[in-house]
């Protein structure tokens, strides 16, 4: 090699290498701009202070590694068995089981449950349990009791933490939900196509039929997405339906919610009752597909994308009346939603980034700022409570509102804060 061609050579070497320490600079720089940002972004302050506080170091928990942001593992179940106890659920450090193979099932993991007496934190109840995947688990019922759902079973709980069988599915459950009267339940589950159910399994008989987004068509697929609507606690199924996918069903004891396109960034929200004979709950604009929920049995909830300014979450009546609106900061990713027993109070929990996410704009971990918390009157829409939850747990668990609306529980800074707030306003009465 000459002495031009060398020259030549080392200065296109000293060129990229400046090239890569600039781009390194850039990422450095724009890194450190995310962190000043969350750092220079004001926390917005409790609204009030708590009223009581136990230590949840105490009870055994431990935050999650920060490995686990933005998988939307459920890790933490905070619940209200009643007024004066919570069922407090969280993962706990343990060895994977291993089968005769010697393969251990990394999905597996140990929960650790405590009843735990308000206000004097006292333990009335604990338990260790091991489940086999990251989904939400545990989902209050009546009277104090709970279901815990593990692979295709839902067992039956009570304060005492002695679990028996329930309900057990022809496959995985892959989604469980109440109505907020909590009289019914609504599974999905995946199973072997054209699968019969086994002794000891949910029974669907052929009365139990319904047309929610049914897959007419014949199937060449190995699996089939089942879903069903059974009564609490009888286990009796009365609707059963073939689904393309895993879905969200906003469904109350008379019939289910849902999203129709209409004109423009219109969207036309369908009641359609069990019995037949749909009618119209209203119309809301969105630029994405609203996600409903109810609120009560007569009230539900919309989160919707506004087509300026941040998503708006909005409450109406079955008959189609506006309650009440908020706007919200388009900062805000992954909306939540905790109501009563008595669907008088709601929490919305929402997880601020630094930045509006989108395509262009995609999230990190490091742009994850604080979890807020905001504690709203279902009739009014009302603030009656402003926090954060710490740490940040994506997938929720870490809030609950007693069976009445008038306790508030919120894992925060290494305790369980509770708050005693006045009583609701009354729903509004049903349009004559």
């Amino acid at each position: 090699m000459d002495a031009m061609s060398c020259r030549v050579r080392s200065v296109m070497l000293f060129r990229s290498a400046a090239l890569l320490s600039a781009a390194t600079m850039f990422v450095l720089n724009a890194s450190a701009a995310r962190h000043k940002q969350a750092e220079d972004s004001p926390a917005p302050q409790t609204s009030q202070p708590p009223s009581y506080t136990i230590s949840a170091a105490t009870l055994g928990f431990a935050p999650p590694g920060e490995i686990y942001f933005e998988a939307r593992y459920s890790l933490v179940s905070l619940d209200f068995l009643d007024e004066d106890r919570l069922l407090f659920t969280f993962r706990v450090p343990g060895l994977f089981h291993r089968d005769p193979s010697g393969t251990a099932d990394e999905m597996e993991r140990h929960v650790r449950a405590v009843v735990v007496h308000v206000p004097d934190g006292v333990v009335q109840a604990e338990a260790l349990w091991t489940l086999h995947d990251y989904g939400r688990y545990v989902f209050m019922l009546e009277g104090g009791k709970f279901a815990l759902r593990d692979r295709d079973t839902l067992s039956l709980g009570d304060g005492s933490l002695a679990l028996k069988p329930w309900l057990k599915f022809p496959g995985p459950l892959n989604y469980v939900e109440l109505d907020p009267s909590r009289q019914y339940v609504v599974a999905e589950s995946t199973e072997a196509a054209g699968s019969h159910a086994k002794s000891g399994d949910v029974q669907s008989p052929p009365t139990a039929q319904t047309l929610i987004n049914t897959d007419a068509a014949p199937s060449s697929r190995k699996q089939d997405t089942i879903l069903r609507i059974l009564r609490s606690p009888s286990g009796e199924v009365m609707l059963v339906s073939h689904v393309r996918a895993a879905v969200h069903v906003p469904f109350n004891a008379e019939g289910y919610l849902e999203t129709l396109r209409s004109l423009g960034l219109s969207w036309i929200i369908q009641f359609d009752p069990f019995t037949g004979g749909a009618t119209r709950a209203g119309v809301v604009d969105s630029v994405c597909a609203p996600r409903l929920d109810f609120v009560s049995p007569k009230e539900y909830a919309a989160s919707v994308c506004a087509s300026s300014g941040g998503p708006w979450f909005v409450v109406m009546t079955l008959d189609g009346r506006l309650l009440w609106q908020r706007q919200d900061s388009a900062t805000n990713i992954w909306p939540l939603l905790v109501v009563s027993k008595n669907g008088t109070r709601l929490i919305r929990e929402t997880v601020q980034a630094t930045h509006a996410v989108n395509a262009t704009a995609p999230l990190s971990p490091d742009d994850l700022i604080r979890q807020n918390v905001t504690v709203l009157d279902a009739a009014t829409g009302k603030e009656f409570l402003r926090t954060q939850a710490s740490p940040i747990y994506d997938a929720g668990g870490n809030v609950a509102l007693s069976p009445s609306g008038r306790r508030v529980a919120i894992l925060r800074e290494g305790e369980i804060q509770i708050f005693d707030l006045p009583e609701a306003p009354p729903l509004p009465a049903e349009k004559p």
